[in-house]
């Protein structure tokens, strides 16, 4: 049963966009045009230049953000502020979900390659802002994104955590190799599984469900 591989875990650790809400709310596409629009007006290149700048800088070094601090020099937080002003109207708060989180036994933190206010509006139009020991943005990290070690080893010292007594629950499949690799139990959470990776130990398309039946399994102990 997947509850007994969370039986010792103290820390749980949750990604925030597209994980602790549906990507059916299409955040990312807001965030994808105001991005394209910046590297526009601040770059002077033609929109298919940014759109292209875009999807080379997300591959090549984790975010967009992380390819034009790289390669621009760029402010951070001048980028962030302006791409993380966006319409939260198309997120629903969940109660179920924040009842389940609320229960997990242990700590209980965001870490999101956004910023950490942009996150606590996310929590906050979610209903999730109380279920949280703290938020860590990609500021925490040195603005280096996940899926970089040195991110990971950045987040997870500054909160103290022990990898081996922890979880992380992610949309993405690259951001949870390094977390498997320092020892942590990695949760896919997305509509549709993964190429069956083996640093994914499970797969679920819907998080409050996974953690209600978690929550059942562990209170049994079977």
């Amino acid at each position: 049963m997947p509850h007994r591989a969370f039986q010792d875990v103290t820390t749980w650790v949750f990604d925030l966009d597209n994980t602790l809400y549906p990507p059916s709310a299409d955040l990312f596409g807001q965030m994808e045009r105001r991005m394209e629009a910046w590297i526009t007006a601040r770059l002077g290149v033609p929109l298919a230049e940014a759109q292209r700048m875009r999807k080379v800088y997300w591959a090549e070094h984790g975010t967009t953000l992380a390819g034009l601090m790289a390669e621009h020099d760029i402010d951070p937080w001048d980028f962030l502020g302006d791409v993380h002003d966006i319409d939260m109207s198309p997120l629903d708060p969940e109660p179920a979900l924040a009842r389940s989180l609320a229960a997990l036994p242990g700590r209980r933190i965001v870490y999101t390659n956004g910023d950490a206010p942009y996150a606590r509006r996310v929590l906050a139009a979610r209903g999730l802002e109380g279920a949280f020991h703290a938020v860590y943005g990609i500021e925490h990290a040195g603005w280096q994104p996940k899926p970089t070690a040195a991110a990971f080893d950045a987040v997870f010292a500054a909160d103290g955590l022990d990898p081996t007594r922890a979880a992380m629950f992610e949309d993405d499949p690259r951001n949870l190799l390094e977390p498997h690799r320092r020892g942590l139990r990695t949760v896919h959470v997305a509509p549709q599984r993964g190429d069956g990776a083996a640093h994914v130990h499970f797969h679920t398309d819907d998080l409050a469900g996974f953690l209600s039946q978690l929550l059942v399994g562990m209170a049994a102990g079977d």
